[in-house]
């Protein structure tokens, strides 16, 4: 017997599962929505903790990796067709060996297809046909390595990252678009072939999709990459104008 198709999802439905102290995953992947595809959200709970040093940092993404599962739980009850992980460090942890094994739990989980932050961008950027990757995030400096770590081992060459350590997961939402900016010419001297932005609460999918024309460049912004990343794993290749390079030719 054929599924029941949903009134305003007939194409796919979408769980998002995020943070509570998220902000941003929500309206970039509104800002990316099609006709036929709705996005389901489930907060991952974790408190708007201060986040001073790399072991405060390690305690909030091992608090969200907690948290994960019933997250899922939650809002398999609606009965999404796939997953999207609009959350990211804990995704790039442990090599390509550790993003695999993350997402394959979650799939057991939910017995559906994932998609994770940090495989999207590794396939977004060999889409591309990049070597020379340079990334930002607003993680503290062992987050950076893992990351770092994880596109090394997926063969890409690392010319230069930066980390904005910022001080609350709430104050990620909070940083200047001005001082991204100003990263991106940083990071772009190091002549990187691509720049991919990390961290779904640091908002820069806009930011990134105008800095493709300036730099000349595939500017990849994480939550862009993840949402086209599922809507190709479901069979959706609808090309989206206007939020960057990777929506529009892959």
């Amino acid at each position: 017997m054929n599924k029941p198709i949903d009134a305003r999802g007939w194409r796919a439905k979408f769980a998002v599962l995020g943070p509570s102290t998220n902000t941003i995953v929500q309206p970039d992947m509104d800002d990316l929505r099609l006709p036929g595809v709705t996005a389901h959200y489930s907060r991952i709970r974790v408190s708007n903790m201060a986040v001073t040093d790399e072991a405060a940092f390690r305690k909030l993404t091992d608090t969200i990796a907690a948290a994960v599962d019933d997250a899922v739980d939650s809002v398999l009850t609606c009965e999404p067709d796939y997953l999207v992980m609009g959350m990211s460090a804990v995704a790039f942890y442990g090599g390509i060996e550790g993003a695999q094994a993350f997402r394959a739990r979650i799939a057991a989980r939910a017995s559906l297809g994932v998609s994770t932050g940090a495989l999207a961008t590794a396939e977004a950027l060999n889409r591309f046909g990049a070597r020379r990757v340079a990334f930002l995030s607003p993680y503290f400096p062992s987050a950076n390595a893992e990351v770092r770590r994880f596109f090394t081992e997926n063969g890409f060459e690392v010319t230069a990252d930066e980390c904005l350590q910022c001080e609350s997961p709430v104050a990620i939402a909070q940083v200047p678009e001005a001082r991204c900016r100003e990263v991106l010419h940083r990071l772009n001297a190091s002549n990187p072939d691509a720049i991919v932005q990390v961290g779904t609460n640091l908002s820069m999918q806009a930011l990134a999709a105008a800095a493709e024309h300036i730099l000349a460049k595939p500017v990849i912004a994480i939550n862009a990459a993840t949402w086209w990343h599922a809507l190709r794993a479901m069979g959706i290749a609808d090309q989206i104008h206007g939020h960057g390079r990777l929506l529009e030719e892959f």
